[in-house]
């Protein structure tokens, strides 16, 4: 499998090479053969490349999406385990797909569900594993898993990607006649939200309820996986719209990680546990 998914990113980051400035209108049209050339009409003008831009409306991409999640047969989840792979040890690596699906199918959202279910069963077995940590009941552990997927995931998906989709659309594009999709923000935010979820429901009950019987070793690893998951998601969304070309100022999304960095030696001065905090929470006020 490993060989399959080499394979298949070898030639998305062969794709990549579109992108390079230098190389467009001399490597990046080398490879369309002359006779889909020869076709073209004045119809299709807007073709780029060796591929045409095929114009969808958002309800049409939203349906083709919905209808491509009940068939399971249509999905890569090779690719989306590389991709889950890759957000935690070279995210970049990862948008260069983005690039080169709007090259092919013009959207920056993706269009395969695959990476959505790989998700959807890492939260599942994740919140099996903190519920066996917390020592929760079956209630409890409904409770706990509708939480983490509704509100932890989905919730701040959905208020963290519409906020800056508004705000990039805006304030930070540079022309007027492209702008973000809604999808690729939520899209920005499951990448982001993939190691959060690593670091502070996999990681953490595994390695706190150890650290927690000296009481300043469980409040320095505590709070560092929370401030290293923290950074994950900083910087795995800065990529994330880094990788448009038309807009400016990403780097506002750096901003936020001086902030959490001051907070983070802050409370590890106070000895304050962050994790206490949240695992408190989840015990008492959502698995009971």
């Amino acid at each position: 499998m490993t060989e399959r998914i080499s394979s298949r990113y070898s030639l998305y980051e062969g794709s990549s090479s579109l992108y390079s400035p230098n190389s467009l209108g001399r490597e990046s049209f080398k490879h369309c053969s002359s006779s889909a050339a020869s076709v073209r009409s004045s119809r299709s003008s807007r073709a780029d490349g060796c591929f045409q831009h095929v114009q969808m409306t958002a309800f049409a991409k939203l349906s083709r999406y919905f209808r491509r999640l009940v068939n399971f047969k249509h999905m890569d989840f090779e690719f989306a385990i590389w991709q889950m792979l890759y957000l935690l040890v070279s995210p970049q690596k990862v948008y260069r797909n983005f690039m080169y699906r709007k090259r092919t199918k013009d959207q920056w959202a993706r269009d395969d569900p695959a990476f959505l279910v790989m998700l959807s069963a890492a939260l599942f077995l994740s919140s099996v594993l903190y519920a066996v940590s917390l020592w929760l009941s079956f209630t409890g552990f409904i409770k706990f898993f509708l939480w983490v997927v509704f509100v932890d995931c989905i919730g701040t998906g959905i208020l963290f990607g519409s906020a800056i989709w508004l705000f990039c659309n805006y304030f930070l594009r540079r022309t007027s006649d492209q702008d973000v999709e809604w999808g690729y923000c939520f899209d920005v935010h499951l990448n982001a939200f993939f190691p959060v979820l690593i670091f502070l429901h996999v990681i953490l009950p595994v390695v706190y309820p150890f650290a927690k019987s000296i009481t300043l070793l469980g409040c320095i690893v505590g709070n560092t996986l929370w401030f290293v998951a923290v950074s994950y998601y900083i910087y795995i969304t800065f990529l994330g719209y880094a990788a448009l070309p038309f807009l400016k100022n990403v780097h506002f999304f750096l901003y936020p990680f001086t902030f959490f960095f001051i907070s983070y030696v802050a409370i590890l001065t106070l000895q304050w546990s962050i994790s206490d905090a949240i695992i408190d929470f989840y015990r008492y006020r959502i698995g009971h």
